[in-house]
């Protein structure tokens, strides 16, 4: 292959045939499978009749959320962990984490009996948070620092740094990578059928370096493609500039793939192993949450959701193929679901919000809802302050619509009665600031 800068659509790239200083051996990524055996279960490989059919393709589902901590962060963790020398065991462990990398290793610690230090963002849902505390019990400490998995990280280093501990990298380690390489073993082993298509999630590229380096290995047809969510494409924006690149600013809500820069081995391995890097907005990963969720009984994080998003910008290729999609991991916090929602109906263009100018005078309110909305549009945000000076006074009103072609119609009828102000979805500071 030949590297090109030419884009499939505009969140997509292809990669080239460019050469790295560590690719995990086979050999290796075996014995940490016999490593892993009694901790991390063999998830299964299950087919999805639902995104089957919708496809026309042959769709399985790597069940990595069904994993003791709930992601497949327990197999890079415990390899690493387990590998260490009695001295360093002595000294004791340091990591940084968004919550399922945490989870692995305080499930290590606490199994190998090594005391562990873990730094996580301050805003980690707080249903990680609980569940590290419950993994890591009396072996592992939770110093929570910073907005983003990066800070946290710096935090580590130095704690590390200054007190001579081991450092427990999320995906940037050898033996991270050959742990989670062992998931791509498993679905060869598992699939009865030559895979065509594995679509992996791709946050600091432990997950999606091993696995394709499996794939490359055993199975060198098969096309493994990488999954960020959109506002963070730390592996995409590398790959693309050839040279492993920080993000200066990245949309944390993915908060499972939200780094500002993958590793340095990651990323040399994936410039060489994966097919394409794409990115998927996080809207649609939101909807795709709630798909699972009601249509197949499945919860996932947003990283879970992410390789399952992407199948629409591959609906042609995929078709009458075998395809697999990594579903990572399920750590997701139910007092989320609400914005999940939200985003979800943002994405499809169903929610929309507007300053409304309301007449002060009796009756304004009651004309809006009889002749401004539509009989199936509904008001699901109101915020209004009366300002007896003035003609009329501002609202901030959000309103859902049952089809995303009403919204023309509806700013249609409110500027034909002067009702409207300003519209705030395509204001994103102002949008942020109101609602």
């Amino acid at each position: 292959m030949h590297f090109e800068t030419g884009l499939l659509n505009p969140n997509t790239f292809i990669l080239g045939d460019l050469k790295t200083t560590f690719f995990p051996d086979l050999e290796q990524i075996k014995e940490a499978a016999k490593t892993l055996e009694g901790v991390a279960a063999l998830t299964p490989l299950m087919p999805s009749l639902n995104y089957s059919r919708k496809f026309d393709a042959n769709v399985m589902l790597k069940r990595e959320d069904l994993q003791q901590v709930r992601s497949y962060k327990i197999r890079g963790a415990f390899n690493k962990i387990n590998s260490l020398s009695d001295e360093e065991r002595a000294k004791g462990i340091v990591c940084a984490s968004a919550g399922n990398h945490a989870q692995g290793v305080a499930f290590a610690c606490a199994k190998l009996k090594i005391n562990g230090t873990i730094f996580m963002p301050s805003p980690t849902p707080k249903q990680k948070i609980e569940q590290v505390e419950m993994f890591g019990g009396e072996y592992a400490k939770i110093v929570l620092t910073g907005d983003t998995f990066d800070d946290a990280y710096k935090a580590s280093k130095i704690e590390c740094d200054a007190l001579g501990k081991i450092f427990v990298h999320p995906f940037d380690d050898e033996k991270i990578i050959e742990g989670q390489a062992t998931v791509g073993l498993e679905i060869i082993e598992q699939s009865k059928e030559e895979i065509d298509y594995v679509f992996v999630p791709v946050g600091g590229g432990g997950l999606a370096s091993g696995l394709s380096t499996v794939f490359h290995l055993l199975s060198p047809n098969t096309k493994v493609i990488g999954v960020e969510p959109e506002g963070a494409p730390s592996m995409s924006t590398s790959i693309f500039n050839k040279e492993n690149t920080t993000l200066s600013l990245i949309e944390k809500f993915v908060d499972g793939a939200a780094v500002q820069r993958v590793g340095d081995r990651t990323f040399a391995i994936c410039k060489e192993y994966l097919e394409k890097m794409v990115t998927v907005p996080e809207g649609k990963v939101c909807q795709t949450i709630l798909d699972l969720y009601n249509k197949e009984a499945i919860v996932v994080e947003p990283a879970g959701a992410l390789t399952l998003s992407v199948l629409d910008q591959f609906a042609d290729e995929i078709k009458g193929k075998n395809v697999v999609c990594i579903v990572s991991g399920s750590n997701n916090d139910i007092t989320r679901t609400a914005e999940i929602k939200e985003r979800a109906l943002l994405y499809r263009g169903l929610k929309h919000y507007f300053i409304i100018r309301f007449p002060q005078r009796a009756g304004a309110l009651r004309e809006f809802l009889n002749e401004i909305l539509g009989p199936e549009d509904d008001i699901t945000f109101f915020e209004y302050k009366k300002k007896t000076s003035r003609e009329d006074g501002p609202a901030v009103v959000g309103i859902e619509l049952k089809d995303r072609k009403d919204l023309d119609p509806l700013i249609a009828r409110m500027k034909s009665r002067n009702f409207f102000g300003e519209y705030l979805n395509d204001k994103p500071d102002l949008f942020e600031f109101l609602i």
